[in-house]
């Protein structure tokens, strides 16, 4: 496999910290997960897996319905433009527009940071009729340009806003820089739903149990040590919860040379990557989290306490 220049040059830029004796790079950058449809796809495959949507996509849905008609009170008459950061294939947001599209007029802004991501939601949504689809480049982003998404919105009628940040992508960042960034493009009056993964004390037997056996989280992720000219015969999938977060890893079990664009980098045997990780913050300390950037807020969660959603409102 072709070795990825955006990947290698992260892996260079961040180096390597020491842990426990080891060296562990530390690349856990959304960025890099999708940067091929290959690994687009593997992620979409995942989602697909009936074991993913049973013992995750399922609770986020329920509290969607659950709360949703608390959801589209508040959104009022006027037209809105519905902003699905990290879009997917789009189909998270369709609950929303079905029901929002009989009450007001709405449009539907898809962003992601994969051209094929954005795709798949343009072609999902397009079937439903459920409103105008902006297409632009402001599609394909990263976050760092929502301020200047937001001002085109608003620009053309369509006055109010209603982001989404919905699964679990807000713990796939920092999450008090991924907040900053959102808060700072919503204007006064946009509302903004969060659906995040939650600690509730029964993750081993729980979430990392499922992303432990689910093989479909080593196809999907195993694209990124392949993208660094690793042998993947020569690297173990791990996964752990440290520091708040789930933390997805590969082990090199053997020492390797990986030569590019004349650099090189030297794995040893005992080496650790970090690929990916999943924030999942305790109940009061999300509820804590929300609050402190958000005055006038509403937490839903499961009966484990193990999903939140979150409604707030700048």
């Amino acid at each position: 496999m072709k070795i990825s220049d955006l990947i290698f040059r992260e892996l260079i830029k961040r180096g390597y910290s020491k842990s426990d004796g080891k060296r562990v790079w530390d690349i856990a950058d959304s960025k890099l997960w999708y940067l091929t449809p290959e690994q687009a796809q593997a992620y979409l495959d995942l989602q697909a897996t009936s074991e993913y949507k049973t013992k995750l996509g399922s609770k986020e849905v329920v509290l969607i319905k659950e709360n949703l008609g608390e959801i589209v009170k508040s959104v009022g008459n006027d037209p809105i433009n519905v902003v699905d950061l990290g879009c997917g294939d789009g189909k998270k947001v369709v609950l929303f527009l079905e029901t929002l599209n009989k009450k007001v007029k709405v449009r539907y802004c898809p962003i992601d940071i994969s051209g094929y991501m954005v795709n798949k939601a343009i072609e999902k949504i397009s079937k439903l009729n459920a409103g105008e689809i902006v297409e632009s480049h402001w599609n394909i982003s990263d976050f760092e340009n929502l301020e200047n998404v937001t001002d085109i919105l608003t620009k053309q009628g369509y006055k109010r806003n209603l982001f989404l940040l919905l699964g679990n992508t807000l713990g796939n960042f920092e999450i008090h820089d991924m907040m900053y960034k959102v808060r700072s493009a919503m204007k006064d009056g946009d509302m903004l739903v969060i659906g995040n993964g939650l600690d509730n004390g029964k993750l081993e037997s729980g979430v990392l149990k499922f992303v432990r056996e689910e093989r479909g989280n080593d196809k999907f992720l195993g694209h990124i040590p392949s993208l660094l000219g690793l042998d993947k015969k020569n690297v173990k999938f791990g996964v752990r919860f440290a520091n708040s977060r789930i933390e997805f890893y590969y082990d090199i079990l053997k020492n390797q040379v990986v030569r590019f664009q004349n650099k090189s980098v030297d794995f040893k045997k005992g080496d650790e990557i970090i690929v990916a990780v999943s924030y999942h913050l305790k109940k009061d300390d999300f509820k804590s989290f929300v609050k402190l950037y958000f005055g006038e807020s509403r937490v839903f969660t499961t009966d484990d306490d193990s999903y939140a959603l979150a409604l707030c409102t700048k």
